[in-house]
């Protein structure tokens, strides 16, 4: 074993200050992207807990409840209502959109204040042992909502367990922490805010200023140019699937951005296609029957029987829990209120349970509220832009629903239960 060379520069542990030499960090820059996070993040967890709320997952059977046991975290759930017809789209599609914009500025807080996690001793006393833990809830929980979050985007599921009770439940750990931070924190943010001034020229009690800090390469405020710059690509190549139009062009991000399947009056996105359902072709042949129970009455009908019923129009989106959603598409059909009318309930039509020919996978079965059920403009769907529904759309039959999300517009319909369920 020789001896150490002397032109090799000692180890220095992430322990160390000494370890850490960006002069940019520093309160001024660590508040300011706080700020940005600290309302980014509220506009997150609201839009989260509204797209929660637009599955109704309070439903009797429990039908739509996908993170079950949940009990007081489902503490404001509500009827969520059908207008206006875009409302999902617009929550959803903000709720995404912002999610993927904020990357750049929740890596670069956390790359501000990395140090602290190697802070020695762990604790200097209970109080600081407790905002030590809420600070590991914070960073953990930050990133398992955002990597969750984008791999569902992607659809991408290599997490193990379904995506809804993860993100819901990682959800809840992760705000109660951030609360906790924002409390703790906000006062020497504010006040790191108002003074502006170098922390390197005010006494620093933070831990955040390179004890020893190498030559600057770019400003503070360059490099929050950076970041922003950033979040901006991110947000031109992602807002496109939600705003529609044109703008889905740019969406370059977005798992279906620009890739409509073909063209004509079904050429717009999807998720699930029949085959990977396995909707086979003599499943919505000639034999196709839809079964409506409800009021002790029962009828079987053929899409033949369907299309000699009254027919209405709707021009109405369909919005995904991905972030992406059409554009209205001008759909044709029977009226849910009327088919619920078949069985004697046409004078106060109640919710109804929706069952598909697919065998597998979630929302096979689903459930609308009486609210939806009683829209006019909520049909069970036979035609899209003047055309049969394709098969990979939902044919013979399939929901369109109002300002719900993508998932309770059922395809390939085989049973519509209402009120016994």
């Amino acid at each position: 074993m020789g001896a150490r060379s002397p032109f090799t520069p000692p180890f220095t542990p992430p322990t160390s200050p000494s370890f850490w030499r960006s002069p940019l960090r520093g309160p001024w820059l660590t508040a300011v992207l706080g700020t940005v996070l600290l309302a980014g993040i509220t506009l997150l967890f609201v839009t989260g807990l509204l797209s929660y709320a637009a599955y109704n997952p309070d439903l009797a059977g429990g039908v739509n409840d996908k993170t079950p046991d949940k009990g007081l975290l489902g503490f404001y759930l509500f009827s969520w209502p059908t207008g206006p017809h875009w409302l999902y789209r617009l929550t959803q599609g903000l709720h995404v959109t912002l999610g993927i914009t904020l990357v750049p500025v929740v890596l670069a807080k956390l790359w501000s204040v990395i140090p602290k996690l190697f802070t020695l001793p762990p604790a200097r006393s209970v109080g600081h042992a407790l905002e030590r833990i809420s600070l590991l809830l914070l960073v953990g929980g930050v990133l398992f909502e955002f990597v969750t979050g984008l791999l569902n985007i992607q659809l991408e599921y290599l997490f193990p367990g379904s995506f809804y009770p993860l993100h819901f439940y990682g959800a809840w750990v992760f705000i109660g922490a951030f609360v906790v931070h924002v409390v703790l924190r906000l006062p020497r943010a504010v006040r790191a805010l108002r003074e502006r001034r170098d922390p390197q020229a005010a006494a620093d009690d933070t831990g955040l200023v390179a004890a020893r800090p190498d030559r600057p390469t770019v400003t503070r405020r360059g490099a929050l140019g950076l970041v922003g710059a950033g979040a901006l690509v991110l947000f031109a190549t992602s807002a496109g699937q939600s705003i529609g139009g044109w703008w889905r062009r740019t969406a370059l991000l977005a798992p279906h951005g620009g890739r409509d399947p073909g063209s004509g009056p079904n050429g717009f996105q999807i998720n699930k296609t029949a085959a990977a359902m396995g909707i086979r072709a003599r499943d919505t042949g000639d034999d196709w029957r839809l079964t409506i129970e409800g009021g002790g009455r029962r009828v079987r009908l053929s899409r033949a029987d369907l299309l000699t019923l009254p027919q209405h129009d709707a021009a109405l989106p369909i919005a995904c829990v991905e972030g992406w959603s059409t554009d209205d598409q001008q759909w044709g059909g029977v009226r849910l209120r009327d088919l619920a009318g078949l069985v004697g309930l046409a004078a106060q039509p109640p919710g109804v349970l929706v069952e598909s020919l697919q065998l597998h996978g979630a929302f096979r079965r689903a459930a609308l509220r009486d609210n939806q059920v009683r829209d006019p403009r909520s049909l069970l769907a036979l035609r899209v832009g003047g055309a049969e529904l394709s098969e990979d759309h939902g044919y013979p039959a399939r929901i369109i629903v109002p300002a719900a999300p993508g998932v309770l517009n059922t395809k390939w319909v085989s049973r519509l239960t209402f009120g016994e369920w």
